[in-house]
């Protein structure tokens, strides 16, 4: 099994080195070289709606997996505990699963978000409405 070191940056460097995982938790975002050895730079944003980044005693964990459908290498795998672990090569119908599967989750964080925006937005109006009321 390989591993990844973690360094946390406060941005991305220009040029990354294999085996090392930067995380710039202040921009939310993480970055390393995809570790089939093929160069390619994999920047993943760490938010709710997509990667979630933990520590422990500085060894790394990334969820979920990393799916480089795009690239020629087509490289799947998850990063945890410094591991890189290994999955099996996806076909087309996976994927398209898989990305309509971020989608949903990602639109019902949103509109979660926006629901519970709108909730404190009502109550905010109410509570003006009120204060309001007794300073009459």
């Amino acid at each position: 099994m390989e591993k990844i070191k973690l360094l946390k940056v406060q941005y991305l460097p220009k040029d990354l080195e294999q085996g090392i995982l930067y995380v710039s938790e202040e921009f939310g975002i993480a970055g390393h070289l995809c570790p089939c050895g093929c160069k390619n730079k994999i920047i993943t944003p760490l938010d709710p709606s997509e990667w979630s980044f933990k520590e422990i005693n500085s060894i790394p964990t990334l969820y979920p997996s990393i799916g480089n459908w795009q690239l020629p290498c087509r490289s799947h795998y998850w990063i945890t505990d410094g591991n890189i672990e290994w999955s099996y090569d996806w076909s087309e119908e996976e994927i398209i699963a898989g990305r309509e599967a971020e989608a949903r989750k990602r639109k019902a964080y949103y509109d979660d978000l926006e629901t519970k925006q709108t909730k404190k937005s009502i109550f905010r109006r109410i509570l003006d409405w009120f204060i309001k009321l007794l300073s009459n």
